[in-house]
């Protein structure tokens, strides 16, 4: 069993599956969107309070979700790297690192925008706000410790442990609203409730589930790019280049 998944997790089987597997991932991301704006902007009501600008919530909270979702995928990613030696492993925590900090960066400013109708500015040092900010951090120092060194191995290492010492914020993002007295408002959805209008559910799902599709579609292709600077001596990845395989 383990040398089957050493096998399928081989940067050459990788490159080779991979190329198979992203329509699977575009596609979707493209007709969850299509439909998730629609429904988010048309069918979903205006907030009682908020009005309109609730729709921000629609790009906003997803973001932040991935933000999340990207930062522990990477940790894990970096900690099996570690452990198991697992070249692809590495691979995966070294391309999610910017889309992590995009999707966390959206979270912010779509964030800022949202919370400027309704706190009457555009950034408090609020806790979950601040832990937030932490994450864009942290993801940032990965980037420039895994550029840090010339030796791909020592970069995973150092920056693998980066990840994983950082996991500690992602539960402080998480209940830093309960543990904290804080203007951001709490979370309208959990694994136990759904305090939100079922067009506001439908719409920000719709959303969810796109931007996943979206970070499965971009971690493929810029994991296949990635494979072919790491393997570049390889036979294999010769053989690409000069046209002798796919």
């Amino acid at each position: 069993m383990w040398k089957w998944i050493q096998a399928f997790a081989s940067p050459q089987n990788f490159y080779r599956i991979s190329e198979k597997l992203i329509p699977w991932f575009l596609y979707p991301f493209i007709a969850l969107t299509l439909v998730g704006l629609y429904w988010g902007l048309s069918v979903s009501p205006a907030d009682y309070q908020q009005g309109d600008s609730v729709r921000i919530m629609y790009v906003h909270v997803p973001a932040a979700w991935m933000s999340l979702l990207i930062y522990v995928v990477m940790a894990i990613a970096g900690a099996i790297g570690l452990i198991w030696q697992i070249k692809l492993a590495n691979v995966v925590a070294s391309v999610s690192a910017p889309i992590g900090a995009a999707f966390t960066f959206l979270a912010l400013v779509t964030g800022a925008v949202w919370g400027k109708p309704m706190w009457g500015t555009w950034w408090v040092w609020d806790a979950r706000l601040t832990s937030e900010l932490i994450l864009l951090f942290l993801y940032l120092a990965y980037m420039s410790l895994n550029n840090a060194f010339d030796n791909p191995k020592t970069a995973a290492k150092a920056s693998s442990v980066l990840a994983i010492v950082g996991l500690v914020n992602i539960p402080i993002i998480y209940y830093s609203v309960e543990w904290w007295n804080s203007l951001h408002q709490g979370s309208s959805v959990s694994v136990t409730k759904v305090s939100m209008q079922i067009d506001m559910f439908i719409a920000l799902m719709l959303m969810s589930f796109a931007f996943k599709f979206l970070y499965g579609a971009l971690v493929l292709m810029r994991g296949r790019d990635e494979v072919l600077v790491r393997e570049q001596n390889s036979r294999w990845v010769k053989d690409i280049i000069t046209g002798g395989q796919r």
